[in-house]
């Protein structure tokens, strides 16, 4: 089986996450650095337009998305599982909850004024102008919307209370007893709004809450080893795509195998990637592409919050 490799910069929630998992599983990986904005020309490669961090690469699989990524490192080593059995539906529905709507305030209460001017003071002034474009080019076209400060502060306490009083109640020490994908869902908001001292008293003000972020970052990230970009390009040109999926191909909006389409996220960073269309399954889309660099390789995203148009 090919190694692991990801394709993240240390900076990013959803990549912290990503590490976590790899964590968790007890997993060795390929570390790919790749630049937190635009341009990405090595992951580009790769992924055929797909922006966001971080990217999964199995050989000349590629892996968009953190529930999906979730779900093949899953594959790779079934213990200790990310969907406890009896648990699947909910915690797939409430990780899902924690990487929009409280990844939305986390966004909301890091990048207001006081804590910017903290998380980017020693930064050059090009690079924070250069990442707000960026970000703000990410955000646009989706039906993701910025969400108010004002707003964020005033819902937040909710949400924290409410994780205060699950840990309170729930046997074992995590969210639904054993680990879960729930726990590294929302452990990698709180470590993004704890980066910071502006925004940290937002989590350590409820002690149930920041004793179990311990304990879910305390599996840490397993174990990394440095990959260039140009290496993971040349992993997946000398690999062969994995075998696809042994389930029915299943669209219910008549598209077809071997249909030329685009595929792209609903929310934000909704660049499309084209390519042939291979399978539609019960969790995911793959797509077929070739790249002068990267050769022939098949680009995975979940069902969930992505779309699927003709081309």
């Amino acid at each position: 089986m090919s190694e692991l490799i990801l394709h993240h910069y240390p900076t990013s929630p959803f990549a912290e996450k990503a590490r976590l998992l790899l964590g968790f599983k007890q997993l060795s990986w390929h570390s790919v650095q790749i630049p937190p904005i635009m341009p990405k020309p090595d992951l580009m490669a790769l992924t055929g337009g797909y922006r966001k961090t971080p990217v999964l690469q199995v050989g000349a699989d590629i892996y968009c998305d953190t529930s999906l990524i979730a779900r093949r490192l899953e594959q790779e080593k079934a213990t200790p599982a990310l969907f406890p059995e009896g648990q699947e539906f909910s915690v797939a529905a409430f990780a899902a909850w924690a990487d929009s709507v409280l990844f939305t305030h986390g966004v909301s209460l890091v990048f207001q004024p006081e804590s910017i001017a903290v998380r980017f003071g020693k930064l050059p002034p090009e690079f924070v102008k250069a990442f707000v474009a960026d970000r703000s080019q990410l955000f646009s076209g989706g039906s993701a919307t910025r969400l108010p400060a004002e707003q964020a502060r005033q819902q937040w306490p909710v949400f924290m209370a409410r994780l205060e009083q699950q840990l309170s109640r729930e046997e074992g020490d995590f969210l639904f007893g054993e680990p879960s994908l729930a726990d590294f869902a929302v452990a990698h908001v709180l470590w993004f709004v704890k980066a910071t001292p502006v925004t940290s008293p937002l989590v350590d003000a409820y002690p149930a809450v920041a004793a179990w972020l311990g304990r879910v970052l305390g599996f840490g990230h397993g174990a990394p080893v440095e990959m260039s970009g140009e290496q993971a390009i040349a992993v997946a040109r000398d690999s062969q795509p994995a075998a696809l999926p042994d389930e029915p191909f299943s669209d219910p909006n008549g598209f077809q195998a071997g249909q030329h389409v685009a595929v792209a996220a609903t929310d934000y960073g909704v660049d499309p990637v084209e390519g042939e269309l291979l399978h539609v399954g019960s969790e995911e889309i793959i797509l077929r592409r070739e790249d002068p660099r990267a050769g022939v390789v098949h680009v995975h995203f979940p069902r969930v919050g992505f779309r699927i148009e003709a081309r």
